[in-house]
């Protein structure tokens, strides 16, 4: 497999003549570079105005390997051909090398250009890459690869150095200017006297560009969202001096990567281009393997553009019960001066949330949490000169109970994870989970095999009060920042979370939003409208015994009856929604009747579970374990009341409200036995249970015990 290697931008603030005379001091031997044992002339060329000079050398190095590989391969240096073309009229030096030893078994091509720096005239740009393709090598293929790479990370790092060096060098023999070719070669063609030795101290650097003429073409603007991208970025790699201050250390084989990715995605993305910490990020979640992460990152740019990503900080209003309810915030920074997120969510009401946003609103939400993070590391990278891509977060579980673990509530933070683990990738610096309950692990096990392994590894769970003991928030979180209900001193100005009031929750088809494009390829929850005589039926073909029906609805009008029933022949299955628009739509129709009226109960069907009638506001979860494969049908009916209960109700209608309509709002699914019992559903699957948040329901015993006999024995 061939092993392609890019080196960043190499700036020296010099100009290329200059530099040109600082690189041939390396001929023919260089004391800085020791494997470099000399070279020999082997061709060469000047044109007759001097303009261009190519030059062909062979350069002899010594082997910088093992005793026993040397001794198996038996030399004890290789040589290469390396090949300059240097044209003073254009500034540029273009060099060529590849190996002559064991090129049958190895073939290494390297490639280094000089040149004028696009922005500033007396600067010098250089260019660096590589290629690596070991086709044998009595057995020691890897070893010759790991040699390879060492050397060619050495050469990239000396040779700055080197440079630097022999420029020192002609300064301090009073060498401060040598004059272009175009100085040199006047209109006559009479060349003028060259400038030798001088006085005069050579500026440098000499009319630096302001440094938002770099930055600009690296970070995005907050308003571009995580794509911008100009300048530099459109004629060359990345800039060396660049990488230190805005992406940290990388060694060679990550800034490599990192080249590599850029020029891809330049030929590939037609759109604006991510900045580099945003590359960079990709990289790091892909162990820095160039094809993975530009896979990864094009279906994160498409995602962008469909959904409008870029623009959610500008477009999206969170709705006021989330202003309200949802308990998260930004909280000052971390001692490394990371910005710090706090998020209590033992404190907030998910079910609620859900229900009065719905999914697509939850995960917009979050979405601009996520975009408002990395306007702030972009920020943070700003004010404090060093890279700062990530962020620290605080979850506090104080309040995490049973009625957390709600199946749907679970797998809605799934399709998050996933969202955010695809298009944000290494934007956790760490994560500080604090005041953890027993109910945690529970959770844990839920979700943990959906977070990314290295995600995980950043993971800090606390319990009880060992959050403030040494090895707790005070190692990342300066003690004045901690906030005042984890027992600091610091004013946290975040929402307090709490039950979301049934009043608001809102029907599917208030929550679709038929000009925005969703985020949510299909919604969890349904609702549907009830009139007397007609039922809402839901079809469930168990094809193995012992799988479980799991069902979740919120009665938010009317009272209606609800039933288990096992037809005693087989049923097809009706046509499902297949988008969001068909979903709508078939909520807003209001029935999906499977009975038809001529079946007889006891005779076409049975019923597997006792009616429940359910009233207005009350929440229902329950299962039923199918000993028999076949045909389920889960049914809602309009509940009306007796006709003396009627008349009684009209005498004191000042009291009483009595709909002509009931609505629910509903979530089913079917799970074989093994995932039941190790699911949260199983934990406590009966009327009012764990999911309850908003209100206490309450029921007659009848009502009680007869759902209770939908719960599996345990």
């Amino acid at each position: 497999m061939v092993q392609k290697y890019s080196s960043p931008l190499r700036v020296y603030k010099y100009p290329f003549e200059l530099v040109m005379a600082a690189y041939e001091k390396r001929f023919p031997t260089c004391k800085m570079i020791p494997i470099f044992l000399g070279s020999e002339i082997l061709s060469e060329y000047k044109s007759e105005d001097g303009a261009v000079h190519i030059i062909e050398r062979k350069c002899r190095l010594n082997v910088e390997a093992p005793y026993l590989l040397k001794k198996i391969v038996g030399v004890e240096c290789v040589y290469f051909i390396q090949k300059n073309a240097l044209n003073m009229r254009q500034r540029t030096l273009r060099i060529e090398a590849h190996n002559e030893s064991f090129s049958s078994r190895v073939i290494i091509n390297e490639n280094c250009t000089y040149s004028v720096h696009p922005e500033n005239s007396d600067w010098t740009l250089f260019e660096q890459d590589a290629s690596l393709d070991v086709k044998s090598f009595f057995g020691f293929e890897n070893m010759v690869e790991k040699i390879c790479m060492k050397r060619y990370a050495e050469n990239i790092k000396k040779g700055k150095e080197i440079i630097q060096y022999y420029v020192n060098e002609l300064l301090e023999e009073g060498v401060t200017h040598i004059p272009t070719w175009a100085e040199t070669h006047q209109a006559n063609g009479s060349p003028s006297k060259p400038a030798g030795k001088g006085k005069q101290a050579l500026n440098s650097p000499v009319h630096s560009p302001p440094p938002e003429s770099r930055e600009n073409g690296r970070i995005a603007d907050s308003e571009n969202g995580a794509c911008g991208g100009k300048k530099l970025t459109e004629v060359a790699n990345v800039d060396e001096d660049y990488i230190q201050r805005f992406l940290g250390d990388l060694n060679p084989m990550q800034e490599s990567r990192l080249v590599q990715l850029r020029k891809w995605l330049s030929e590939t993305h037609k759109g604006k281009m991510p900045h580099d910490a945003i590359l960079l990020r990709f990289l790091r979640a892909r162990d820095f393997n160039v094809e993975k992460a530009h896979e990864m990152l094009a279906r994160s740019l498409s995602w962008r553009k469909q959904h409008q990503v870029d623009k959610i900080l500008k477009t999206w209003v969170p709705p006021e019960v989330l202003v309200q309810y949802f308990s998260g915030g930004w909280h000052y920074v971390d001692k490394d001066n990371r910005p710090v997120y706090v998020l209590r969510l033992g404190n907030m009401d998910v079910k609620g949330l859900m229900k009065a946003v719905g999914e697509e609103g939850v995960l917009r939400h979050v979405l601009s949490v996520m975009e408002d993070g990395l306007r702030r590391t972009e920020e943070a990278t700003r004010a404090t000169g060093k890279p700062i891509g990530a962020w620290t977060c605080i979850v506090d579980l104080e309040g995490l109970s049973m009625r957390h673990l709600w199946r749907p509530g679970v797998r809605a933070l799934l399709r998050v994870i996933e969202v955010v683990e695809a298009n944000y990738p290494e934007t956790m610096a760490r994560l500080l989970i604090v005041r953890a309950p027993r109910v945690f692990p529970v959770l844990w096990t839920l979700i943990s095999p959906f977070i990314d392994e290295n995600t995980r590894k950043k993971f800090m769970i606390y319990g009880g009060n060992d959050y403030l003991e040494k090895g707790g928030l005070t190692d990342y979180i300066d003690p004045h920042y901690i906030p005042d209900f984890l027992t600091g001193d610091c004013f946290c100005e975040i929402p307090e979370g709490g039950l979301v009031p049934k009043s608001l929750y809102r029907s599917l088809e208030d929550l679709y939003d038929p000009d925005e494009r969703q985020l949510c390829s299909e919604t969890i929850y349904k609702s549907v409208s009830l009139v007397k005589g007609t039922p809402h039926e839901i079809l469930v073909n168990i094809e193995e015994k012992d799988q479980v029906i799991t069902w979740d609805f919120d009665v938010l009008r009317g009272d209606i009856v609800f039933s288990v029933l096992r037809s005693r022949k087989p049923i097809s299955i009706p046509k499902e929604p297949t988008s969001v628009v068909e979903a709508v739509e078939a909520a807003i129709g209001g029935t999906n009747v499977i009975l038809d009226k001529s079946m007889e109960c006891g005779k076409d069907y049975s019923v597997s579970e006792s009616p429940l009638v359910c009233k207005a506001g009350e929440s229902v979860q329950g299962s039923h374990v199918a000993r028999v494969a076949g045909s389920y049908i889960l049914q809602w009916k309009y509940h009306s009341l007796p006709h003396s209960a009627n008349s009684k109700l009209k005498q004191h209608h000042h009291h009483h409200h009595h709909h002509h309509k009931a609505k629910v709002m509903y979530y089913q699914e079917v799970l074989s036995s093994d995932d039941f019992r190790g699911s949260m559903s199983s934990l406590q699957s009966c009327h009012s249970g764990f999911s309850s948040l908003s209100i206490s329901t309450t029921s007659s015993n009848k009502s009680m015990k007869s759902m209770n006999s939908s719960c599996p024995s345990r």
